[in-house]
């Protein structure tokens, strides 16, 4: 059993007009087994969130606390926050000239587990997860998300999750981009995952259809850069009906 922690935390970045607050006390937890969906207008501060989380030397923490079973998450370093458990889908995956799939998968395994997997059944493994996510065994080959479609950027990145085994996983805004088959795949994968694992999963998202594959358990709205409401999946439902007018009563954040 995993959980990680979020406490008032107040998050700014450094701008040409100088420094911009973005989280404004932020309160979370999520556990192992748990979906937790976060909704919210755009500029209101869910990525920035994501980011924080995974350590993004671009914003600043003011305060507040981030901890993973009772340790600093932001005392560790992006790599030692990978070790500890903790995964971020991006919501635009970058391209990684001359390193393929495979041996970027590999070198990440063998870095989280401290050995390198055995080749036999970690080959099995991987043509497994590929297979799963509809991704012909020839991705393994091809440089990491070159040329990649976005749709099969997002199905490498659920790939990763399977094998990589993180307790804890960030997916933001994993459904951009992705048509109706896509979107079914990526989610089926995740499902899979949490239900092999036991994965904690806080899932970033502007609409509700993601929501439709992969059930939340709660769902906080974001606005402002802060939780202005939590519920179960019912508030998601509201939300698809009703939008986000009823909160946004000033400007919102990046």
């Amino acid at each position: 059993m995993s959980t990680l922690e979020i406490r008032d935390l107040h998050v700014s970045i450094e701008t040409d007009q100088g420094v911009k607050p973005i989280l404004r006390g932020v309160n979370l937890t999520i556990s192992s087994g748990e979906t937790h969906a976060i909704m919210g207008p755009n500029g209101s501060g869910k990525s920035t969130l994501a980011y924080t989380i995974a350590g993004h030397p671009r914003y600043t923490v003011d305060s507040g606390t981030i901890t993973l079973d009772g340790e600093d998450v932001l005392e560790m370093s992006i790599d030692e926050r990978a070790r500890a458990g903790l995964f971020l889908a991006m919501q635009y995956p970058v391209e990684i000239p001359g390193v393929t799939v495979s041996n970027f998968l590999r070198t990440a395994k063998t870095a989280i587990d401290g050995e390198a997997p055995a080749l036999r059944s970690w080959i099995k493994e991987l043509k497994g997860s590929m297979e799963a996510l509809r991704m012909d065994a020839s991705f393994g080959e091809r440089n990491v998300n070159e040329g990649f479609s976005g749709g099969e950027k997002k199905r490498h990145e659920i790939v990763q999750l399977e094998l990589l085994k993180p307790k804890i996983a960030v997916l933001d805004e994993t459904d951009s981009g992705l048509d109706v088959d896509a979107l079914k795949i990526v989610s089926e994968g995740v499902n899979r995952v949490k239900e092999n694992t036991g994965l904690g999963v806080l899932l970033i998202t502007h609409y509700t259809r993601i929501l439709r594959y992969i059930q939340p358990d709660f769902v906080h709205v974001f606005v402002d850069g802060r939780v202005a409401e939590e519920g179960g999946p019912e508030l998601a439902e509201r939300l698809e009906n009703e939008g986000y007018d009823r909160y946004l009563t000033g400007s919102t954040v990046g």
